[in-house]
């Protein structure tokens, strides 16, 4: 924004001449004397900050030198003419954006399409176990808003030239706002007078329309069922130069025949046999990657646990994989022969304690 079109001072002004309509327009736009008017405060910050900058003679050096670029837009100057105090203006009492509507409207060749950050996507995709472990590559059909391929997302198509209705052709417009003159491009047709453009019927000038992408996804190894995964930039595609938004996709992971997934563990019941608990044993064991030896001590339990480390799911975020967690059951026998019987009741003999004595001590 040029500070000195805001405080309506020429570029040879002096400073006490910029400290006067400084004073002008802060009895006017001051947020007091504006309650609840958020344009008149906006405007009256940035008429502070033009005041702050142009008082000040360093301040001033660098802004006139750096801080008003004049924009390489074609049509986008605007030029202040003055003041005309001749006749008595109704209505004196404008906001900001009533006085400065023409000064900040977009210039070109019909309005540019506002500026919209596009929507996130959501979708579902289904991993067997395995797949989930070990990670995988997957394609996909989404149906999201991408740019208009007939107006590469401007929402505009060239047209054979007509002249301008809002500047009848000259390129130029003239208007006053309070006592402040002002002549500006033609902001309908960019200052040429003419029109070269017209609404696209592709999109129906919105410059973004329905398509059906094949998008990769990459499936960490890892992945949880319920796990949500982010694709930048895959959801629906911003209008007039906003962002896209991104796809989002929920993991549904099947189920194992032998293994499940506790966090990063996986988690295993293997039985046992009788003389395997009471003698103890090696055995196998499988794991997602084949099988492990696993030493069973003399007297275990049913139901007992034991941790295998590494051998269970990777991490999605770090890599480190979790533990197996081996629960061992219990298989009894089916005893029918006198021989087994009999051998089972000199065992009890030997060994007769109360295993069930502590359900009954005080």
């Amino acid at each position: 924004m040029d500070f000195y079109l805001i405080l309506g001072v020429n570029r040879e002004a002096s400073v006490h001449e910029v400290k006067r309509a400084y004073k002008r327009l802060a009895r006017k736009y001051h947020p007091d004397i504006n309650p609840g008017d958020h344009e008149a405060a906006a405007f009256y910050h940035r008429a502070t900050e033009a005041y702050d900058t142009l008082s000040d003679p360093e301040r001033r050096e660098t802004y006139d030198a750096h801080g008003s670029q004049p924009s390489q837009r074609p049509g986008a100057s605007i030029e202040f003419r003055g003041f005309d105090f001749s006749a008595p203006v109704p209505g004196a009492s404008a906001t900001f954006a009533e006085l400065f509507s023409e000064v900040l409207e977009e210039t070109g060749d019909h309005k540019a399409i506002p500026t919209l950050t596009g929507s996130d996507l959501h979708a579902d995709i289904t991993l067997s176990f395995e797949e989930a472990l070990v990670g995988t590559q997957r394609t996909m059909m989404v149906t999201r808003l991408g740019p208009c391929t007939a107006c590469a997302g401007t929402g505009l198509r060239r047209a054979a030239e007509t002249p301008c209705a809002d500047c009848q052709g000259s390129g130029d417009k003239h208007w006053r706002r309070g006592h402040m003159v002002f002549t500006k491009a033609c902001s309908a047709c960019g200052g040429t007078g003419r029109h070269r453009q017209q609404p696209c019927g592709s999109c129906k000038a919105k410059g973004v329309m329905l398509c059906t992408e094949k998008i990769s996804i990459h499936v960490p190894a890892g992945v949880a069922d319920g796990a949500r995964m982010r694709v930048p930039d895959k959801g629906h595609t911003g209008r007039g130069g906003g962002t896209s938004g991104d796809l989002y996709i929920t993991a549904t992971v099947g189920a194992h025949r032998l293994f499940v997934r506790d966090g990063d563990d996986l988690r295993l019941e293997v039985p046992i046999s009788v003389n395997e608990a009471v003698l103890g044993a090696l055995i196998d064991v499988p794991t997602v990657e084949g099988q492990v030896r696993l030493r069973i001590p003399p007297s275990t339990s049913s139901g007992q646990r034991f941790r295998v480390k590494n051998q269970g799911a990777p991490s999605p975020r770090t890599g480190e994989r979790g533990d197996l967690i081996v629960t061992v059951k219990l298989v009894l026998p089916c005893v029918t022969d006198e021989r087994s019987k009999r051998l089972l009741r000199e065992f009890g003999q030997i060994h007769s304690t109360d295993v069930r004595s502590d359900l009954f001590a005080e």
